[in-house]
């Protein structure tokens, strides 16, 4: 494809790959090297002038290495004279920091935000940030796409008896009921009061729930804390199955114990971080396929919601 590179750093090499072969390109040479003070060395193994580039990174664990490298391998592809550069953040880090919760803290997602921008990045494609102001963070385009989509095919197959969908919190309200609209479902809340960061203890379920197979809606899990007591809360209330989908699989911690152990059912998530080990029950839906046809429409200058439609 004239005029049009595709790099990988080595945040997901795996995702990179595959978004290639939707591609039918090549990923493009790049020497990541590492000092051993840690310290990043990058060098672009071709001529980029005058075209396109769209680099693959998702900013998971450890989060520092991968945004820092993403950020050099920018730099270096500036400094050769790209046309316009596109980062393409599967997961993108620290966006669960997007407001001062209390005094005296800092504003993380907005300080990424610059620091992208500064290194000279030109648009951001993502998949379901933490918090839809993010995007208001930047001055240039990002494309949040809707991590939903993903999931809705996989919901259908399980032909489930007596569905519905649930926030696992008040704040996911607003995802969870674009899940139950799109699948023409009834949604309940999982009511929920968290005493610190990663402690959740789960309050009360509102609306019923009895006899019903409950569909978690949330865009990440990461301890597992607030899912798995979700599902005992839902099946102490009668629920008869419990199934949850979450885009970004950040799972630290003890979170595959007690999902291993508790009393969610399913788990299903994307493949937009590395999985860290197998577990039987997470089921990982690839997104790659998806993120390849937005690469696509970005460079034909096409419109990206329209595959949201």
């Amino acid at each position: 494809m004239d005029g049009f590179k595709l790099f990988s750093g080595t945040g997901h090499p795996k995702f990179a790959e595959e978004i290639s072969k939707s591609l039918g390109i090549e990923l493009a040479g790049a020497k990541i090297k590492r000092f051993s003070d840690g310290e990043i060395s990058v060098q672009i193994g071709g001529s980029v002038r005058g075209q396109d580039v769209y680099i693959v990174q998702s900013t998971s664990a450890p989060a520092n290495d991968n945004l820092m490298e993403l950020m050099i391998m920018t730099d270096a592809l500036k400094r050769s004279s790209a046309k316009s550069i596109t980062a393409i953040m599967p997961y993108f880090g620290y966006a669960r920091q997007d407001r001062k919760a209390a005094p005296r803290v800092p504003i993380t997602a907005k300080l990424v935000a610059n620091l992208l921008e500064k290194a000279g990045i030109d648009r951001i494609v993502t998949i379901d940030l933490h918090a839809g102001q993010i995007q208001g963070f930047f001055d240039i385009p990002v494309d949040n796409l809707y991590g939903s989509i993903i999931f809705y095919d996989y919901i259908r197959a399980k032909n489930f008896k007596n569905p519905i969908i649930a926030s696992p919190d008040i704040g996911g309200v607003a995802r969870a009921r674009h899940f139950a609209e799109k699948l023409g479902l009834e949604m309940v809340i999982v009511d929920k009061h968290r005493a610190e960061a990663n402690v959740s203890e789960v309050m009360n379920i509102i609306g019923d729930v009895k006899g019903r197979d409950v569909i978690l809606v949330d865009d990440m899990i990461d301890t597992a804390g607030t899912i798995v007591k979700g599902a005992a809360a839902l099946k102490a209330k009668g629920a008869t199955s419990v199934m949850a989908c979450c885009t970004h699989a950040v799972l630290s911690g003890e979170a595959y114990t007690k999902i291993e152990n508790g009393d969610l059912d399913e788990l299903v998530v994307s493949d937009s971080i590395p999985s860290k080990r197998e577990c039987g029950k997470i089921k990982i839906i690839y997104t790659a396929p998806l993120f390849a046809k937005v690469i696509n429409r970005i460079h034909n200058n096409e419109s990206v919601n329209n595959l949201f439609i």
